[in-house]
């Protein structure tokens, strides 16, 4: 069954039972470039742009106020994700993001209209004030920073505090510490595990100094920047409500031709994600070594047992969490490449790849969030550490000779490392051999958890 819709270039079939309309239906046709489609959170934020847009007409008198709330309700069913299958068209099209506004225009007021019983349209009405120049780049903000808020920080907060407790019984068990992945000077794990944490709390600290930017919103700029067709409050009326329903505060753009014309602030947003990502990367790796063995590997630690490892050899368990975060963020390090070239895509007054920024920045928010939660539910929740086999291999480690520096010198201390390493001695046996340090200071001066206070000579 098809119904026949019109626009400005005509008639157009349309499925019946579509709540869109014709300038959806002519994008669906024109775009099918991949089976990607614009996130849910990206619908979220375009209904609640549409919600404010309506409430803010009805006050200023541009639509009745009948009108006004029968879109605002239709614009939440639709941040709600009541009606999700009715938003089909590809993330590549046009690149202003004009097919995505014009799907929300279309669905919103085949609702209102519905519930109001009689017609509402989707440009004079739903679109008032508004140009997709203006929205698309405000949904960007706006899903970004709830995404951001809702899931990204919490997470990262979470995985920094969970490493931050399993690491605090383990501030007196001593390792052998690794440069260029050989051995290298004694650290405990509490120290070893204290890095992870810095960088997990200094990328939360980088992405909450780009939320000023992301919370400053394009809304009121309409085509070029200029406000044309909209009134002079419309903007910071909008951000006014946004700022009360998401509980976030967000303010008008000071500039909107450069709101339009760059997109700038989801590019630096995008590069402090890849940071994180970056961040998660290296600590997934030093997991992956830490576990590996467990007979001809580190075996330092052993990670909760989630799956058989191998379809061959039976036993064998793999570190799976860590390779799925690792490969996450190797995605997202993609996405940011994507970001930047579609940021300097602002041709004069308007950035043109509008929808495939929203849709990676939004990509990379998610798959950060989850590869957070499954490191701190499926990794750190359950993590043990080999305490017995950092030992065995830290009372082996010819490196700790480091310490007779000061009184043997570099020479003589890299020939005790040298002999005890050949054959397979401790340390302290050969220096007793080849210096005159009695036993009781050697075994000061070579006590492992000595050489890990702050600046030991």
């Amino acid at each position: 069954m098809a119904r026949i819709e019109r626009d400005s270039l005509g008639e157009i079939t349309v499925p019946a039972g579509a709540l869109y309309g014709a300038q959806t239906q002519r994008a669906i046709d024109n775009f099918a470039i991949s089976q990607l489609k614009m996130p849910r959170q990206f619908i979220q934020a375009i209904g609640f742009v549409k919600w404010a847009a309506a409430q803010v007409n009805g006050d200023l008198n541009v639509i009745d106020r009948a009108t006004a709330d029968a879109i605002g309700d239709a614009a939440l069913e639709v941040a709600a994700g009541e009606h999700d299958s009715h938003f089909p068209i590809d993330v590549f099209q046009t690149g202003s993001g004009t097919s995505t506004n014009m799907n929300a225009n279309e669905v919103i007021a085949q609702l209102a209209s519905d519930s109001l019983g009689q017609k509402v349209h989707a440009n004079n009405h739903v679109n008032a004030g508004q140009s997709s120049n203006d929205v698309i780049p405000t949904c960007i903000h706006l899903s970004a920073a709830l995404a951001t808020k809702q899931h990204l920080l919490p997470a990262l907060t979470a995985l920094a505090e969970r490493i931050r407790a399993k690491a605090l019984p383990y501030g007196d068990v001593a390792k052998t510490g690794r440069t260029h992945l050989m051995d290298a000077m004694p650290l405990t794990v509490a120290q070893e595990w204290s890095a992870w944490v810095e960088q997990l709390l200094l990328s939360k600290e980088r992405i909450e100094s780009t939320l000023p930017r992301l919370h400053s919103l394009a809304i009121g700029a309409t085509a070029v920047g200029t406000g044309i067709n909209t009134h002079k409050e419309f903007g910071a009326r909008v951000c006014e409500l946004l700022s009360g329903h998401c509980k976030l505060t967000f303010l008008p753009k000071t500039n909107y031709f450069e709101a339009l014309s760059s997109q700038d602030t989801a590019l630096e947003l995008s590069g402090q994600l890849k940071t994180l990502a970056a961040a998660l990367m290296k600590i997934s790796n030093d997991l992956r070594w830490m576990n590996s063995g467990p007979l001809t590997g580190f075996a330092e630690v052993n990670l909760p047992a989630l799956q058989p490892g191998s379809s061959i050899m039976p036993g064998k368990v793999n570190p799976v969490i860590p390779e799925a975060v690792a490969m996450a963020c190797a995605q997202v390090i993609g996405a940011d490449a994507t970001i930047t070239v579609a940021a300097q895509s602002g041709n004069f007054q308007l950035n043109v790849m509008l929808p495939v920024i929203a849709y990676n920045l939004l990509l990379s928010i998610e798959l950060l969030s989850q590869s957070l939660q499954h490191l701190n539910d499926k990794v750190f929740n359950g993590i043990e550490i080999n305490a017995d086999t950092l030992a065995a291999n830290l009372a082996r480690n010819p490196i700790l000779v480091t310490a007779l520096n000061p009184i043997i010198g570099y020479e003589k201390s890299a020939e005790i490392a040298k002999k005890a390493y050949r054959e397979n001695r401790p340390i302290i046996e050969v220096a007793l051999e080849c210096t005159t340090l009695a036993r009781d200071e050697l075994e000061v001066l070579l006590d492992p958890k000595r050489l890990c206070q702050p600046n030991v000579v």
